[in-house]
């Protein structure tokens, strides 16, 4: 597995869902970049899909034996922020909610991030914990 590859897929994706957050729905741009945008989400499917979802079972067996693992792309976030040295977080608001055993009654969310690819636990719109990292 290339797995800077993955993370440069990743990357493109967050940087195209950045722009789309960013403008109007009547701006000639938008349809072109949400094209932009479904093709690159289809081609990390095709390329990373199986690999992907592998991870992601193992990490719902980990933490949320519970809750259905969905489709790599729905743990992708709507919008990430950008740090000086191109270093991608989220809001703890992002993700995909699951229901972790170990922490009952809070709100937790699972989301991918790029550099380095890596999935975060959000608990809370709080706190964040790293339960994976490509490697």
């Amino acid at each position: 597995m290339d797995l800077l590859e993955l993370d440069k897929a990743i990357q493109e994706i967050a940087l195209r869902r950045n722009a789309l957050k960013k403008i109007d729905y009547n701006d000639p741009k938008y349809d072109d970049l949400e094209e932009e945008l479904h093709d690159l989400e289809d081609s990390l499917h095709v390329k990373y899909g199986d690999y992907l979802e592998d991870i992601l079972k193992d990490v719902h067996d980990k933490y949320c034996p519970d809750t259905d693992v969905l489709y790599p792309i729905a743990y992708l976030a709507k919008s990430y922020l950008i740090g000086s040295k191109n270093e991608f977080t989220v809001a703890a608001t992002e993700g995909v909610y699951v229901e972790v055993d170990s922490i009952p009654g809070k709100e937790t969310k699972l989301v991918i991030v790029p550099n380095p690819v890596r999935i975060i636990l959000n608990v809370d719109k709080g706190q964040q914990q790293v339960v994976w990292t490509a490697k």
